[in-house]
């Protein structure tokens, strides 16, 4: 069955992957984000490559609730499926003493995210049916000094995930929480990532296509058990490592 797929931030790697993806199977895409020259170019590329339709649209995740709302309902189609691919790693040593980088951290990976998928999540739940997929972080299963603050907004983020899911369950509606651990993409580049453990924007994209009902993704299931020896760390412990 085609649906309408949203991408939420495509223009970063990971959400073009899953734009691909969604392009084999025929389904109509929607390219959503700031860089609009550049969507036009990925637009051209995509429906040339899948003989498919795909549209662009304008979308800011710092803009205000209202903007959210009037971007929403001036969409060509309305989508069946939304993926909010958008986030921003962000510095944390500069965030610490710049208030500027600390709330463009939470809004890019949060407050952003939660404004438009109320939204979203508010006309799935009177249309009764609808994929909502949110890209979260393993960051955010226990904070560590050294990017707390953007794992304490993908915390948030997953956290806001796990209540949607539970809230419209019962609307036909799912939500799939995608926690994709190191990617080799454009955001971490130059950080000295384990190559056993970093996974390509690719096998992101075809994971979370061919999720089927799950509610919570990690790309490689290695992470899970990895967060949860992190997490079982006694606190007298944790907070004398260097992490």
């Amino acid at each position: 069955m085609n649906a309408n797929v949203l991408i939420l931030g495509a223009t970063s790697d990971i959400a073009l992957a899953i734009a691909k993806a969604y392009a084999e199977k025929r389904h109509t895409i929607i390219l959503a984000g700031r860089a609009v020259e550049k969507l036009d170019v990925l637009k051209s590329d995509i429906s040339i490559r899948y003989g498919i339709s795909v549209y662009t649209a304008a979308f800011d995740a710092a803009d205000t609730y209202e903007k959210h709302q009037q971007f929403y309902a001036s969409l060509p189609v309305k989508p069946d499926i939304v993926v909010c691919a958008f986030g921003y790693l962000g510095e944390q040593a500069t965030a610490q003493v710049q208030w500027s980088e600390t709330e463009k951290i939470i809004t890019a990976n949060y407050t952003g995210a939660v404004s438009i998928l109320n939204i979203v999540a508010n006309d799935f739940e009177l249309r009764k049916r609808g994929l909502i997929v949110g890209i979260s972080s393993v960051a955010g299963e226990r904070g560590r000094q050294s990017n707390y603050l953007y794992g304490s907004a993908k915390a948030g983020f997953t956290a806001y995930l796990s209540g949607l899911r539970n809230r419209l369950f019962r609307s036909g509606v799912h939500v799939l929480t995608v926690k994709p651990g190191f990617v080799n993409t454009r955001m971490t580049e130059g950080l000295p990532l384990p190559k056993i453990l970093t996974a390509q924007p690719e096998q992101v994209a075809q994971r979370i296509v061919k999720a089927s009902g799950a509610n919570t993704l990690y790309v490689y299931s290695t992470w899970r058990w990895i967060m949860l020896i992190i997490k079982c760390i006694p606190e007298p412990i944790f907070k004398k490592l260097k992490l």
